[in-house]
């Protein structure tokens, strides 16, 4: 069944400079996102792709402009509990030195679910994104960087967050792993409120999530 979208993610007029001033990271980027989407970020290496997600997750401020989550302003809503309903995943995940069963339970155990809750969580995810049984007791050197890609997304999922934040998640998946991730992301988002915003250079990727994009050029929307 198709999910009533309201809007969730404001920026408006933002920009962003460099720690001493100098360069500007951002510059008047302004877009709405409304709850179940799936959103696009393109464009060449250095244009502000990532910075973006970072301003998002709280990572980073802006210099200039506001965003807004769920129509508050993003700065007064408690970074922890931020984190929990906007959950970022970075092109390089870590491990933190656990196994995947034990990084796939760690962010529910810091909020107190309840183990069978968390079990039933992890096992719903890991079956949808194909994670096999031999993979859970595996560290970080154990895993490719595309099995590693894949372990945080599953990690972000079992919070359940309003909003998952991609930063190149097929970068280090073959072709055909990579269709299929992407295949369940559209899936997740037909099915559920979840909103995606995903950053991707591969744009046959882009255009089977999405028709959503925003193409960013030296930190500008174009």
């Amino acid at each position: 069944m198709e999910q009533k979208k309201t809007s969730l993610l404001q920026f408006s007029n933002v920009g962003l400079t460099d720690p001493l001033g100098k360069n500007q990271l951002l510059e008047g980027v302004s877009f709405t996102l409304n709850s179940g989407d799936r959103l696009a970020i393109v464009g060449p290496s250095g244009s502000g792709k990532t910075t973006l997600l970072r301003l998002i997750n709280r990572l980073q401020d802006p210099s200039t402009g506001s965003i807004e989550f769920e129509s508050q302003p993003l700065t007064k809503i408690p970074v922890i509990q931020l984190r929990q309903q906007i959950v970022l995943v970075p092109q390089e995940p870590k491990l933190l030195g656990m196994t995947v069963q034990e990084t796939l339970a760690y962010p529910l155990i810091l909020q107190q679910i309840p183990k069978a809750e968390i079990q039933q969580r992890i096992e719903q995810w890991r079956s949808q994104l194909s994670i096999p049984d031999d993979w859970l007791e595996r560290n970080e050197l154990q895993l490719s960087l595309g099995q590693r890609q894949i372990v945080s997304i599953v990690r972000g999922l079992v919070m359940q967050p309003k909003l998952l934040l991609l930063d190149e998640p097929t970068s280090a998946l073959d072709s055909d792993r990579a269709s299929q991730l992407i295949e369940q992301l559209v899936l997740l988002t037909n099915n559920s409120p979840i909103t995606i915003i995903m950053v991707n250079h591969q744009l046959n990727m882009v255009n089977q999530f999405t028709d959503q994009i925003l193409r960013l050029n030296q930190g500008k929307i174009i």
